[in-house]
C-alpha cells in the first residue's frame, strides 16, 4: 500500500528498531510507495514512511531492492557529495564512501553480505543514514 512521506524530522532522528518477519507488510509498503514516487525517489528507509523499523529499500536499474537490518561493515573511497531527500527540503553536502560492505537480511529474511560500489553505494548509504537516525 502506498504510504503517505513522513516529514516529521523528530521521528526520523530516532534510530529504528531491528525488523523481524513480523515487519514483511512495509516490505511491501516501502515498494510500493517507492513506485509512486520513481520520478524523483531511489530510495526509501521506512521510517521515511512512518515504520520505525531498520528496513530499507534501493532502485538498482529496474529492480527494487529491499535490505531488511542492514549494517555497513567496512567502507574505502571517502568523497563529498551533494544530497536531497524526499523527507526533507533542499540539498545538503555530506559525506559517502564510494564502495561498502553490507551485512543485511533479504526479503525472505535470509543472511546476505554484498559490497557495492559508487551509485549504488551512495543510496544505501543515505537510507542506513536514516535507519540509524541520521539526516543529511
Amino acid at each position: 500500500m502506498i504510504q503517505p512521506i513522513n516529514h516529521d524530522q523528530a521521528f526520523l532522528s530516532r534510530p529504528a528498531k531491528p525488523a523481524t518477519p513480523k515487519d514483511a507488510a512495509v516490505i511491501r509498503d516501502l515498494q510500493d510507495t517507492l513506485r509512486a514516487h520513481q520520478d524523483h525517489c531511489i530510495g526509501m528507509a521506512a521510517n521515511m514512511i512512518g515504520s520505525n523499523r531498520r528496513i530499507i529499500i534501493a532502485q538498482l536499474g529496474p529492480f527494487a531492492v529491499p535490505l531488511v537490518n542492514p549494517t555497513i561493515v567496512a567502507k574505502s573511497g571517502p568523497y563529498t557529495t551533494t544530497e536531497g531527500c524526499l523527507s526533507l527540503a533542499g540539498q545538503r553536502q555530506t559525506q559517502r564512501y564510494q564502495e561498502i560492505t553490507v551485512h543485511y537480511l533479504d526479503a525472505q529474511f535470509h543472511p546476505q553480505k554484498q559490497t557495492f560500489n559508487d551509485y549504488f553505494a551512495q543510496i544505501l548509504q543515505h537510507e542506513i543514514d536514516h535507519c540509524n537516525g541520521i539526516l543529511i
